[in-house]
């Protein structure tokens, strides 16, 4: 946006002209003395962004204010102020009643405004088709899945839909059936039973060991195929089932025992062929309809992607 054309049409919220008694001072602090509530290092923000002019003017943070200039301010809302604004946006609705939708998530939409990540989010989306959400909490957002995975995700359209699925989520009740590929060879299937808890090195990561705050975690895992990429790299496709639901836990869970995730680079995986993000999809879910309490179940294909990098693997045959 032109910042320049943008505000030329459009009044400014506060308009300041200096006393012809003032000292000259920089702006950053004039507009500070002006506007006391807002912090300085937002008043600066809006400066460098050309939401402060001088006479008409965009200038820098440290620009002299004389007597006599005219100050115009467009304050702008905080980051996390737009977090839950709605915003037009393609959704993939597999299913939906008046109580619950299920949704096919891409990979790259985040699921829920944060740090870096306060709009362009699932939840914006989701408050832009179903604004009634704004009265349930999280926007109805009952449990998540990584930006950068793919597949089915249940919201709840009811505070009383809200509180029967996260009941399931806790009872454990709630199936969630993923499908990756990862590095190496697997054989049959298993458990991995490991506490994840926040890297104490590396803050975007979760650990199974010397975890912060660890928690509970268990993944089950069965083998579905094994196969050879370009250059012999040993590759396995596996089921993975969650009965808990920690953050990054498959992700964690397969690193720690040798096998991360083709293209999960935070993880140890690496980037071949169109893996440039974990090959992970969410590709079953099962969940009692909260009216009714009929156990539904829903399943989506992995997208092409995952699809592209399966089929340059030699599979080998049962």
């Amino acid at each position: 946006m032109n910042l320049a054309t943008d505000h030329r049409h459009h009044p400014a919220d506060f308009e300041f002209q200096i006393p012809l008694s003032a000292y000259p001072e920089r702006l950053d602090k004039t507009v500070a003395q002006l506007l006391p509530e807002h912090s300085r290092s937002r008043i600066q923000a809006w400066i460098e962004a050309g939401h402060v002019r001088v006479n008409g003017q965009i200038v820098k943070t440290r620009h002299q204010v004389l007597p006599g200039d005219v100050i115009q301010v467009w304050p702008q809302a905080r980051p996390e102020e737009l977090a839950y604004a709605p915003e037009a946006m393609d959704l993939d609705i597999v299913a939906q009643s008046e109580h619950w939708l299920v949704i096919n998530k891409p990979a790259g939409l985040v699921t829920h405004p944060g740090a870096g990540n306060w709009t362009g989010t699932l939840l914006n989306g989701l408050l832009y088709h179903f604004p009634q959400l704004t009265q349930v909490a999280r926007a109805g957002i009952v449990h998540r899945l990584d930006k950068d995975t793919s597949g089915l995700m249940v919201v709840a359209l009811t505070e009383t839909a809200q509180t029967h699925l996260v009941r399931q989520l806790q009872e454990r009740s709630v199936l969630r059936q993923y499908t990756a590929l990862c590095h190496g060879f697997l054989y049959g299937s298993d458990s991995i039973n490991l506490p994840v808890g926040r890297d104490a090195h590396v803050p975007v990561r979760m650990a199974t060991q010397n975890a912060i705050a660890p928690r509970q975690a268990r993944t089950h895992y069965e083998v579905l195929q094994q196969g050879l990429f370009d250059r012999g790299l040993a590759v396995t496709e596996v089921v993975c089932r969650l009965e808990t639901g920690r953050t990054h836990q498959i992700r964690v869970h397969l690193s720690s025992i040798g096998h991360p995730l083709l293209g999960d680079t935070l993880y140890g995986g690496q980037t071949i062929a169109e893996a440039s993000r974990q090959m992970l999809h969410a590709q079953r879910l099962a969940f009692a309809d909260p009216a009714t309490e009929r156990v539904l179940h829903f399943q989506e294909d992995p997208p092409a992607d995952y699809l592209f990098v399966r089929e340059q693997i030699q599979w080998k045959e049962a």
